[in-house]
């Protein structure tokens, strides 16, 4: 029998042939794999099976054109996805993408981190993701809708409450959500458990806007607690300013941590005194701004254009890439490291490069992963699957502490993951390494399917 890092080295030689042009993919197997080594070395069967090979091929992608009407009356065709990446412990679960960037590698990534993230949470949900190329800043209401409409026309075709579960992501939120929800209805019936982040007025759950940045903070609560520390008076910085950057921020300066910058793609604004976060709600989720205008409220702000300088040259105690995937490079994780960083937690997914995240393990800063940091997203999604099937609501409270316990548990699920094969203090080996098992053994005892 081969050892476990040939195995390993030969599955991922063949991943690169076969996904050559799959770079974003191709990184995040290449983050995975060598983590798996030692697991292979203790369950050669795995090997025998060739459980990896088969891991790391969806067991379905679909792509479909998504034509629409914009206000004009010109038409304009997208491309959709949706890559159904492993049901080996539920049904497919993962949020849909609508952003210009969008392609295959990008879905096919995403699906692949999904499957270890939903892992985690203890919930029975596999992996899956999807989306399009589509861009929905600038458009009107209508054109959302006519766009979400023709999107849903196609993608309802290969989902249901227990076949494949979507959800929002990029792009995708309240509004679009409705739409596509409404579109599956017309098509199919009331059918609330076929997406979540619904609307609560047609089952969707209190606390799923919030979800992932709570959960990214409750995450770094953990890896502060580790080492005796807590979030008072420490500085933050939180790229983006969706949902997970908004609520991240909002979870932080609850626990006493001050916020002092956020970002969106026009560029990212400094507040020493703290980023005042009403301000930051009515811009984006009520105005849809930019974050320039933050400005205009609090003169004594700076904004910082793209391209003119960096999120992460501000010196800091803790920073949440919470943006989207490679914002934070090899260069922004020195300028952090120099600063004096205490802790980096992902709240996008794969938001840190490679060499990124080695330049932080080598210099002794906490990371939290994506995998394990903003899983409390799908888990509350989880969450309102449960509510929806078994037609009961439960109080905000109610789900931020299940929230709470399931990030918890995750924490301590990757400790003791990266302890048991000798990867102790390291949260991404320990995240792949116990999202893995759960996959592997359910994979075992299916058989070849």
């Amino acid at each position: 029998m081969i050892s476990g890092k040939e195995y390993v080295d030969r599955v991922f030689a063949k991943v690169k042939a076969t996904n050559a042009h799959e770079t974003e993919f191709l990184q995040a197997v290449e983050e995975v794999f060598d983590s798996l080594i030692p697991v292979f070395d203790k369950y050669p069967k795995y090997i025998k099976e060739n459980l990896l090979e088969r891991l790391v091929e969806p067991e379905r992608i679909i792509s479909f054109r998504v034509p629409w009407l914009d206000d004009q009356g010109d038409v304009h065709v997208n491309r959709g996805y949706r890559v159904q990446f492993s049901s080996a412990i539920g049904p497919y679960k993962g949020g849909l993408r609508f952003h210009p960037s969008v392609n295959q590698s990008i879905v096919k990534f995403l699906g692949f981190e999904q499957i270890f993230k939903n892992s985690l949470t203890g919930q029975p949900i596999g992996g899956g993701k999807g989306g399009s190329d589509f861009d929905p800043k600038g458009k009107s209401d209508m054109e959302i809708m006519r766009f979400t409409q023709s999107f849903m026309t196609e993608l309802q075709k290969y989902i249901g409450p227990d076949l494949d579960v979507p959800a929002g992501d990029i792009g995708v939120g309240a509004r679009e959500i409705g739409y596509l929800f409404g579109q599956y209805k017309r098509l199919n019936g009331y059918q609330n458990g076929v997406l979540t982040g619904k609307g609560l007025s047609f089952g969707g759950s209190l606390t799923r806007k919030e979800a992932t940045g709570y959960g990214v903070v409750y995450f770094a609560q953990h890896m502060l607690a580790s080492k005796g520390q807590d979030f008072k008076g420490k500085k933050a910085i939180v790229s983006g300013s969706g949902n997970v950057a908004i609520y991240a921020t909002e979870k932080l300066q609850q626990l006493g941590a001050r916020v002092i910058a956020v970002s969106d793609s026009s560029g990212y604004v400094y507040d020493e005194k703290g980023i005042d976060l009403d301000s930051l709600k009515q811009i984006k989720e009520v105005n849809r701004g930019r974050i320039k205008s933050y400005i205009d409220q609090h003169p004594h702000a700076v904004f910082t254009a793209a391209g003119s300088g960096s999120i992460w040259s501000l010196k800091a105690d803790l920073a949440f890439p919470c943006a989207t995937q490679n914002e934070l490079n090899a260069k922004d994780a020195q300028l952090l490291i120099d600063n004096g960083i205490l802790a980096v937690v992902e709240g996008a997914n794969m938001p840190s490069s490679l060499k990124a995240i080695a330049l932080f393990q080598e210099a002794g800063v906490l990371f939290g992963p994506a995998k394990a940091a903003n899983a409390g997203g799908v888990a509350v999604s989880a969450l309102e699957m449960a509510q929806n099937s078994s037609r009961i609501a439960w109080t905000f409270e109610e789900v931020d502490a299940k929230l709470f316990d399931i990030m918890r548990d995750i924490y301590d699920n990757v400790t003791h993951a990266a302890d048991d094969f000798k990867f102790s203090g390291n949260l991404v080996a320990g995240a792949n390494i116990a999202g893995f098992l759960k996959v592997a053994e359910a994979m075992s005892a299916q058989g070849l399917v």
